[in-house]
């Protein structure tokens, strides 16, 4: 294994051929003002692609993105991309942050230095933190996998070995959303002995309770999540569904056209986040494309989805968690989890109901995520 740096250009090839590709999309028809109901809505997705053609500077942005610290660690046959900015407090906390889908590693660009400079933010110099965001194997500029089984297990291990045998952090804090939220809860049933403690904002959809048969053991809450989660998953689960059982044939369409990869992400960035409906409200143009970009110009949105099919077939029991966990829920996030039943199964010992944002979070509301992870690990600073 050997670490590299890392620094992003894309080729101008890739840059004129999507320009030429967004310029002859091909649209489909639509039914006369059906809003977002059917999925993402044509004209907001036209003038999108609109902007993204004529407006949109990648250099400007690809420029932005090479002012953090990058590499490339080269592990078990894949190249694993991340970012390490060094916290600027006496004594910064290690930290591994963890994205998940539709996002990328940028979903934790905004609170990095929140994270590794509070002082410039009105923030304890000693909650400073060294922040650690890698790309998911599949994902952006990190390797796809060559070979199956590469699950949140089997990426949790790889973190370990990346915090403790390659970066040199005998002990760290870990923290995620989404897939990330996964990957983290593996490696504190799996390596707890190197993590402090596990900081998530969600526990995604909590299959055993939707499997229950005894529903009198079920508390009023879990049967409320319950109902919640089957119905959420009947109206919104159609990507989970495809992507956990052919997602090589999804790839084929979305690799080929850069419209249809904003349209299958756009969707679920208005659904799961706290905009009321409009994009924008949460997000700029730029950000959108920013994100879409990271799937288009490495062509991972099929990689990336062959991760929601390891999970599926190849993700092994999760273990109750014994590392200590705080658990920061933002009120407009996608299937909020039943207290009971997270304290059961979790080591929970910071519950945190915060009044605004989405599945999204550090993104959305960066502010409130950053002061909640630095809350939450402030006691395990000393230990």
């Amino acid at each position: 294994m050997a670490i590299e740096r890392f620094h992003i250009h894309i080729a101008d090839e890739v840059l004129d051929d999507l320009k030429y590709r967004l310029h002859h999309t091909r649209w489909p028809d639509t039914l006369d003002n059906p809003g977002w109901e059917r999925g993402t809505e044509l004209s907001y997705l036209k003038s999108l692609v609109t902007y993204w053609k004529d407006h949109y500077d990648w250099r400007k942005h690809e420029s932005e993105l090479n002012s953090m610290s990058q590499f490339i660690c080269h592990m078990d046959g894949m190249d694993v991309h991340y970012v390490h900015e060094r916290g600027k407090g006496t004594n910064p906390l290690p930290l591994i942050l963890t994205h998940g889908w539709p996002d990328s590693y940028l979903r934790y660009h905004k609170v990095i230095p929140l994270l590794t400079d509070p002082a410039s933010y009105g923030g304890d110099p000693e909650d400073a933190f060294d922040v650690i965001v890698p790309s998911l194997p599949g994902f952006g500029f990190s390797s796809r996998p060559k070979y199956p089984g590469v699950n949140n297990s089997r990426v949790a291990e790889m973190w370990a070995a990346l915090m403790t045998e390659q970066l040199g952090y005998s002990k760290f804090a870990a923290a995620g959303g989404d897939m990330g939220s996964g990957v983290t809860r593996y490696l504190a049933a799996n390596y707890p002995e190197v993590l402090y403690g596990i900081h998530l904002t969600d526990i995604g959809i909590i299959r055993d309770l939707l499997a229950a048969t005894d529903l009198t053991q079920l508390s009023e809450e879990e049967l409320h999540y319950r109902d919640n989660a089957s119905a959420w998953i009947a109206q919104e689960g159609g990507y989970m569904s495809i992507q956990s059982t052919r997602p090589q044939t999804l790839a084929y369409g979305l690799s080929d056209s850069p419209a249809g990869v904003a349209g299958w992400l756009l969707e679920k960035f208005r659904s799961w986040s706290d905009c009321n409906g409009d994009l924008e409200q949460k997000f700029s143009k730029d950000e959108l494309i920013t994100h879409i970009m990271m799937y288009w110009v490495t062509n991972t949105i099929g990689s990336a989805a062959h991760m929601y099919y390891e999970n599926t077939h190849s993700l092994p029991p999760l273990s109750r968690i014994e590392v200590p966990t705080g658990l920061a829920l933002f009120q407009a996030d996608v299937l909020l989890p039943p207290e009971e039943w997270a304290k059961r199964n979790l080591n929970i010992t910071r519950w945190t109901k915060l009044p605004r944002g989405g599945h999204f979070t550090a993104l959305e509301e960066p502010e409130l995520f950053a002061e909640d992870i630095r809350a939450f690990f402030r006691p395990y600073r000393t230990t």
